[in-house]
């Protein structure tokens, strides 16, 4: 097995976890640095899939599929890159017309589209079907350098990896920046309802251990205030836009909502009313 960075290795980590719990969701956006070097990655990735293994085990499969694979001959992997300066529907409407015919290997079927930011809006829409009413047997893995580039209708819909270098040391501060955003203003939870629940709080322990992190950081900063001390830049940048009483009330709503997820077997009811009582409380 090659010798990994520690940013990859946290990936196939993640990936192995979702893989051993047949957690493997029917769409991902992976943010990449280097299509000639990450796309070793991504059909690991692949094969994990297909086998259903952890990525230290895929090197004593003895199967020619991983021939098939490595040498793009596995009819149930295709692989969709740019026509020109865009995907194009014409492209997306015949990898529909592919899939909708049944798999003769009886396996997972994975589409890779390169380039995702360069789908508009006519191509995007066309995928949306696919994003939208999922098969169990159908995974997507679109490819991009910026999440932030692809259409906002296909994100929602997607859950977000990451191999980029440099994501590694702010990760995990850019995650929790963009959830407590969320937070404090609960109106757009709504807008991006799919996207939330697909990488914010995707069970009901992290759903726990967010809140509660955002819980106790409205706490620290207004403590700060009241007695002039510096914050968190970018934490201050987020919680100075909101007026000290909705921030009071916020605080207040996620103190007496958090036992509740205690008892609350669907937590994302729970989530749901959860932002619909933020909104009325702000």
């Amino acid at each position: 097995m090659r010798n990994l960075s520690i940013v990859k290795k946290k990936f196939f980590d993640y990936v192995d976890h979702i893989v051993e719990n047949n957690k493997i969701s029917h769409a991902y956006i992976i943010e990449i640095d280097d299509y000639d070097s990450d796309m070793i990655d991504i059909y690991d990735f692949v094969k994990m899939i297909i086998f259903n293994k952890k990525h230290d085990d895929l090197d004593r499969i003895n199967d020619g599929i991983i021939k098939f694979i490595d040498n793009n001959m596995y009819p149930d992997i295709k692989l969709i890159e740019p026509d020109g300066n865009n995907i194009r529907k014409k492209q997306l409407l015949e990898l529909q017309k592919e899939y909708s015919n049944t798999s003769l290997l009886n396996n997972k079927r994975i589409y890779i589209i390169k380039n995702a930011e360069k789908m508009n809006q006519a191509s995007g829409n066309t995928i949306l079907k696919f994003l939208e009413e999922p098969e169990d047997n159908i995974v997507a893995l679109l490819l991009t350098d910026n999440r932030y580039n692809v259409l906002e209708t296909v994100l929602s819909r997607c859950q977000v990896l990451s191999l980029k270098e440099a994501d590694l040391m702010d990760e995990e501060e850019e995650q929790f920046l963009e959830f407590l955003k969320f937070v404090v203003n609960p109106k757009e939870f709504f807008k991006k309802y799919n996207y939330f629940i697909n990488n914010y709080i995707t069970d009901k322990n992290i759903a726990k251990s967010k809140l509660t992190q955002v819980e106790s950081t409205i706490i620290q900063y207004l403590n700060n205030q009241y007695f002039g001390e510096e914050f968190n830049d970018k934490i201050s940048d987020i919680l100075d836009q909101i007026e000290e009483k909705k921030l009071l009330d916020y605080l207040s709503t996620i103190e007496g909502e958090l036992p509740k997820l205690e008892y609350n077997i669907n937590y994302k009811m729970w989530i749901d009313s959860l932002f619909s009582k933020l909104i009325i409380g702000g």
